[in-house]
């Protein structure tokens, strides 16, 4: 499955995005929030953000079940037609390794002091458009996750917690691969940074350890840990962990791997 991945905010201007052709219509669907679907133009977008648009709803569910209700009501969705669009309009790096990443979650600018997000929006990658129907599921509800948590997201906060997280709300359970006991070691960012198999594996180990929580501590105990650990003024890992856990870090590591031998 294609990965999928959470973009911070720069410091720099909201891109000024090309002529685009929205839909007919915003779509209406959870507790009335209003879904804006956007195309760029080509012959695909439209049948991808078709697709979209019947799972949407799903997958503000599924966030607002863990999370709750509390963030943006406007969803923005933007489907692009070249890899060149995509870099842009998520305001990726040019140079950057993005070429297995299906979609991003990106805002202009973040008022963590009043818990607002500006120019908050979902951009898929013109691969996106091949994904099965359970693959987009899964990166649509990822994304939206963090559209949602983004207001209560430190910029520095450990991206593969954020990322393990959001595949929790979205991906269905499955038990780990007999080899995952291979490396007990705690999750890290750097599992993230290199594409291809490592990004991938990186992923999986992330998702591994937020389903280990919840099955663990609980879904409540998990939500509390991501607020500790990334968000605004969070302090070290160790602290969110005692906070929300109520355990230490070499406690933990211990059930994790017990966890991963099943």
């Amino acid at each position: 499955m294609a990965s999928a991945l959470i973009a911070t905010p720069s410091a720099a201007p909201p891109l000024q995005r090309p002529a685009a052709i929205p839909a007919p219509a915003p779509l209406v669907v959870g507790d009335g929030r209003t879904v804006r679907l956007i195309s760029l133009g080509g012959s695909r977008t439209d049948g991808l953000l078709t697709r979209i648009a019947g799972e949407i709803g799903d997958a503000v569910g599924a966030v607002e079940k863990f999370w709750g209700t509390d963030w943006d009501r406007e969803i923005v969705v933007i489907a692009t037609d070249s890899q060149a669009q995509f870099v842009e309009q998520a305001g990726l790096a040019p140079n950057g390794q993005w070429q297995d990443i299906a979609a991003v979650s990106v805002a202009d600018s973040v008022d963590f002091e009043h818990h607002h997000a500006s120019g908050q929006r979902m951009v898929f990658a013109p691969g996106a458009a091949d994904m099965s129907e359970v693959s987009l599921r899964i990166v649509l509800t990822h994304e939206l996750f963090h559209l949602a948590a983004r207001a209560d997201t430190a910029l520095d906060a450990p991206r593969w917690l954020v990322e393990g997280v959001a595949d929790f709300v979205a991906r269905p359970p499955q038990p780990p691969p007999p080899d995952a006991a291979a490396n007990t070691a705690l999750p890290d960012d750097a599992d993230l940074d290199v594409a291809g198999p490592q990004r991938e594996r990186g992923y999986d180990r992330a998702w591994w350890f937020a389903r280990f929580v919840a099955d663990t501590y609980g879904v409540e105990a998990l939500r509390r840990l991501y607020i500790d650990a990334c968000g605004p003024g969070h302090g070290d890992f160790a602290t969110a962990v005692q906070r929300a856990l109520g355990t230490d870090t070499a406690a933990l590591r211990a059930r994790w791997a017990r966890w991963l031998t099943g």
